[in-house]
């Protein structure tokens, strides 16, 4: 355990080593960035804040500063923000967060409940039900289902708010001010769940139809075993095994935000900071960014590897 977790931290740290470089040449190497972009400079002051922030230095010196500040836990400075860019991610990243993690429970929950049923059941109406349902949800773009509820929910029923994360003006805090953030918070997870469990439900009925055709559950019924258990007690598991590949991705999801889901809802996520650079090309903010996820990614993989060990102790490391 201890040499595989050594070759796997040197192999994190090559990785992301090549990452840092590609993420910089990437962005260093666009035409424009935020001091030429900016119409209302002058030409000398855009000549001084280039000479400040070090833009007008060779490539690879660019690259040393870079990332030693990042081996210091500094990933830069936002020029658009005119903050630290590690204190953006504090602001924003957690609100993200917030609504993944949320969805995430019950994307999960409701694809494997509805994928072990569909299997079990496959061919009849509650199926073919969930078959159509996903292949519609597959079908029809974020953004529409994102408007559509706020129209019905928020503007024409006016049961839920139709954005944000608060009430503008608000001053609730406490009690008040968490029901108030869920309230905010209903709209967008149930579409980011719609999203999320349509593929997800037939991931999991795929992988059970296959392990309930297998002969150890035919053995199972054999002995006279209960369906439920028989189901999810050792069917359910051995299924679950190829979905924790998943698991190793969803953790960068978490933390990446949703770009299009915060911008319908204007939540003040990760995702639309992430989008608003872009705009104006804050090029430190989106390497901090961009190397952030980079750096998910990899623990992301580790912690799927260790957690095939635990869900089947044959699988060796």
């Amino acid at each position: 355990m201890s040499s595989y977790l050594l070759r796997r931290l040197l192999y994190m740290v090559l990785i992301l080593a090549a990452a840092s470089l590609f993420i910089f040449a990437l962005y260093a190497l666009m035409p424009g960035d935020f001091v030429s972009g900016n119409l209302r400079l002058s030409a000398e002051r855009k000549a001084e804040l280039r000479e400040i922030f070090g833009l007008n230095k060779p490539l690879l010196e660019r690259y040393g500063t870079w990332m030693n500040q990042a081996l210091h836990g500094n990933f830069g400075f936002s020029l658009a923000q005119q903050k630290p860019v590690v204190t953006l991610f504090n602001e924003y990243v957690w609100n993200s967060f917030l609504l993944a993690i949320v969805s995430t429970f019950f994307t999960w929950l409701i694809a494997v409940i509805i994928g072990v049923i569909s299997a079990y059941k496959q061919y009849s109406i509650f199926d073919t039900l969930v078959m159509i349902f996903i292949f519609a949800a597959m079908s029809i773009p974020s953004f529409f289902i994102g408007l559509f509820l706020i129209k019905v929910l928020a503007v024409d029923l006016k049961w839920l708010p139709p954005g944000g994360m608060t009430t503008t003006g608000s001053n609730a805090t406490g009690i008040a001010y968490i029901r108030e953030v869920l309230d905010h918070m209903i709209l967008p997870v149930v579409v980011m769940t719609l999203l999320g469990v349509d593929s997800l439900t037939r991931y999991f009925r795929s992988n059970m139809l296959d392990v309930i055709r297998q002969e150890y559950i035919r053995t199972a019924r054999a002995k006279g075993l209960k369906e439920r258990v028989i189901l999810y007690r050792h069917a359910l598991r051995n299924a679950l095994l190829p979905a924790i590949t998943l698991v190793g991705f969803e953790l960068p999801g978490l933390f990446g935000g949703s770009l299009i889901i915060e911008k319908i809802f204007n939540w003040p996520g990760i995702g639309q900071l992430y989008m608003q650079s872009f705009t104006v090309r804050d090029y430190p903010l989106l390497m901090g960014f961009t190397m952030f996820i980079a750096i998910l990614t990899v623990i992301g993989t580790l912690i799927s590897d260790m957690l095939y060990r635990v869900a089947d102790p044959r699988i060796k490391l």
